[in-house]
């Protein structure tokens, strides 16, 4: 069998299978099985597949069996950057780089030295601030000890590990100070809609679970954030479909004098909130 054979057959098993994005995986999996970069593999198509046969298979059937393409590989990425990844710490989502991108904007126009991003899994939001604002001290919390673990290596790879201090502990609880800035990708998906996740078996319940409607970790975020930012600090969250709403009426409940404003995805949906503490001047008698 070629390589264009086992290609061509892996992408039609995959679309049976019901594999959203199966043309693609099929070359990442036969890649990832032969070392291979995707100008080696097209230069290569009617090499024979020897030794490596078994062991491409075997990433195929891990696929099929729902496990996500990017524990298979190890890797994700986000934001232009390449993440490790592995089971225990929640996948990075192409919707999440719009949390950086409001954060490099919000800098443009206030001062940022010092962002807090609350549950930080790998590492990639965290990483992404701290390589796209250089001036700029980074935390970066979660309870997960593993995960940190897995932020401290890609820290490492992105030559960020002395700007970037990675703290165990529950939401702002570990934080030493109050920052400019606090971004947050939170669990947000309800319990009921855990079960129809075709990952959810796979990623850590604890990044995914957000209570019965999705916004227990947010709105305890939310209650915590006052004394944990700066004078004219800003918030940004990550929410999921249909949030908007009761995310910003609790924002504007907790912070009646700030600015609270909501960006879409590139899809349309409303996916993250942003919040601008004001300052406002005494009036004078």
């Amino acid at each position: 069998m070629t390589l264009k054979q086992a290609l061509g057959r892996a992408r039609k098993i995959l679309v049976a299978h019901d594999i959203e994005e199966a043309h693609l995986e099929g070359e990442l999996l036969l890649r990832e099985a032969l070392g291979m970069s995707r100008v080696q593999l097209y230069l290569a198509l009617d090499r024979e597949l020897g030794c490596e046969e078994e062991e491409f298979w075997h990433l195929v059937e891990r696929r099929l069996n729902g496990e996500p393409i990017a524990y298979i590989m190890g890797r994700r990425e986000f934001y232009g950057l390449d993440f490790h990844v592995e089971p225990g710490v929640f996948i990075p989502r192409p919707e999440s780089e719009l949390l950086v991108e409001q954060a490099v904007k919000l800098a443009q126009h206030h001062t940022v030295s010092g962002i807090a991003e609350i549950g930080t899994g790998c590492g990639a939001i965290a990483i992404s601030l701290a390589l796209h604002l250089p001036r700029a001290k980074v935390y970066a919390t979660d309870v997960s000890k593993s995960a940190l673990k897995i932020a401290r290596f890609n820290c490492q790879k992105h030559g960020v590990a002395d700007r970037v201090c990675l703290l165990q502990g529950d939401m702002l609880e570990p934080l030493p100070e109050p920052v400019d800035l606090i971004v947050a990708n939170l669990p947000y998906v309800g319990e009921m809609e855990l079960t129809r996740m075709g990952s959810a078996g796979f990623e850590p319940l604890l990044a995914l679970n957000g209570g019965r409607d999705g916004l227990e970790k947010i709105r305890q975020l939310c209650q915590q954030a006052g004394d944990r930012l700066c004078p004219q600090g800003s918030l940004l969250l990550e929410m999921g479909q249909g949030q908007a709403g009761a995310v910003t009426s609790l924002l504007r409940c907790l912070f009646p004098s700030a600015e609270v404003e909501v960006a879409p995805d590139l899809n349309g949906i409303d996916r993250v909130v942003s919040l601008t503490l004001v300052v406002r001047e005494p009036s004078l008698a």
